[in-house]
């Protein structure tokens, strides 16, 4: 019997749950919940983003990036550069305890990245994200066409 759409379904069910457990760990000690790792990490690697390029990178809606910027606002470790313009166009960066904690979410991070890849080849993980990235396209279209049906 081909079990491809159990190991898959699962798989990426558990790494999800893992990541997810990860995160949650990592952020207790600043108070944090698991949503503001990627808002953080983004915004320590760019330097500055709009809450736009936010919603992109995450992978998460408008509402939610909203959420978590206004959560990081007032915990103080974002702020706005422009009040001027659309709050939803105005570049966000960090302040510096946000700063801190991203330096120390993004060392966090690698040495995840350096303990999950243990047995990996770089050409093993090389194709691993390859393959990844033409699933979730493929995936991407297949969705697709379920919204051309609904129009």
């Amino acid at each position: 019997m081909e079990t491809r759409f159990e190991t898959f379904t699962i798989l990426i069910a558990k790494a999800s749950r893992y990541i997810h457990k990860i995160k949650a760990e990592e952020m207790a000690e600043y108070n944090l919940k698991s949503a503001h790792v990627s808002c953080l990490y983004y915004l320590y690697k760019a330097n500055a983003l709009t809450a736009k390029e936010l919603c992109d990178l995450c992978a998460e809606d408008k509402a939610n990036i909203s959420r978590n910027i206004k959560f990081l606002e007032n915990e103080g470790y974002v702020y706005c550069q422009a009040k001027t313009q659309k709050r939803y166009q105005s570049a966000l960066l960090l302040t510096q305890k946000g700063q801190e904690v991203g330096k120390r979410l993004a060392e966090k991070i690698d040495a995840v990245l350096v303990d999950a890849s243990e047995g990996l080849t770089e050409e093993n993980r090389k194709i691993f994200y390859e393959s990844l990235s033409l699933i979730c396209n493929n995936l991407e279209k297949i969705c697709e066409k379920y919204g051309e049906k609904n129009d």
